[in-house]
Formats: structure tokens, sequence, C-alpha cells
């Protein structure tokens, strides 16, 4: 049976099998490890009966398969955009469709929701269709593009993102979800 735990500074060096994927953003051990300490409810990993690492929200020694989702609470509760935020949502290729990343989203928005939070966003490259569709069927919408948010690599031009967000019960008016009608560049986001 698949368990749902706190990311420990461990995982570090059991989540290359979940990292490698080219569509997952890869950070530094110092960014993992400043949202390990101030963000540590939000860094969960789904571990398999062997103990294997099968996603996380960034997450692997021998043999172990995880899934993770990585996130933070930011924003201003003055104008409402206190949020929940998905840094990173991961799960290993052989775990996938098998409702993980529905479950680490869930867990992530329950959180929020408890944070008081209004929304919970996340950011997806255009091109990934199957993530946009996913999030979409977990209730995100589009609120706006961010023009050239992901660096290339290869000479190749960079990359739009979606910022999509779901809207939590303490926005009644849903008024976090209502979509930009224009790009916005990276600068440009707070």
């Amino acid at each position: 049976m698949t368990s749902l735990r706190a990311f420990t500074c461990d995982d570090l060096f059991r989540f290359n099998n979940i990292n490698l994927d080219p569509l997952t953003e890869t950070y530094g051990i110092p960014f993992y490890l400043q949202y390990l300490a101030h963000w540590p409810e939000y860094f969960i990993v789904a571990e398999a009966p062997g103990g294997e690492l099968m996603g996380y929200s960034e997450c692997a020694p021998p043999v172990l398969h995880v899934f993770t989702v990585m996130g933070k609470a930011e924003g201003s509760v003055a104008r409402e955009e206190w949020h929940g935020h998905v840094t990173a949502l991961s799960v290993a290729p052989e775990f996938r469709r098998l409702g993980l990343a529905a479950k680490l989203m869930e867990l992530l928005e329950e959180i929020s929701e408890k944070k008081g939070g209004f929304f919970v966003d996340l950011f997806v490259r255009v091109s990934n269709q199957v993530a946009v569709n996913m999030y979409k069927q977990l209730g995100y919408s589009v609120y706006r593009t961010v023009l050239e948010y992901y660096s290339a690599s290869n000479g190749e031009p960079d990359e739009d993102a979606y910022d999509m967000r779901k809207a939590l019960s303490r926005d009644s008016e849903k008024k976090s979800i209502i979509p930009l009608p224009h790009p916005v560049r990276p600068e440009d986001i707070e």
C-alpha cells in the first residue's frame, strides 16, 4: 500500500528517478532545503510498499520509487492573494496514471485551506498538455499566460507557461480565478 509522508533530507538522495523526467524542473540542494525549512507541511512524498519513492513535489537509493509535491504559502491577505503555490509535482514514470498526482494535489489544497488561502496556483509548460489536462480535471483553470517563463536549452526559444489556479472556499466569489485578458512577462509576476 502506498504511504504518504513528510519529505526528509534523506529523500534528496533518493529521488533521481523522479527528477530525470525532461518536464520536471530540477533545482539545487539549497533550494530544496529552503522549502523543507520554511514550508515542511507542503513537502510530501509518496512511497511504495518496498520503500521506493513514487513521486513528490520535488523527489530515490537503491530501488526507491516515489512521487512528491512541493509547495509553499505566499501572497498578501489584505489583497486577497494569500495562497498555496505548487512549486513542483512529480511522479516517477512507472507510477503514473494511478491517481497519485491527484492525491498529492488534494493534500496540498487541504493544507492551503487550513492556512486560509484564497486559491492554489501553479505554473505549467504550455506544451505539456498531459499536465494541463490533468490540472483541468482537478478543477484548475488558466488564469494567465506567462511569456518565456521556462528557459530553453540547446538554442531553442524560451517556453511560455500557464499560471493555473483553483479557488478555495475563502474565495467564495471566485475572484482569484478570473482570467487575465493578456499575457504577462515573468518580471510582472508578484
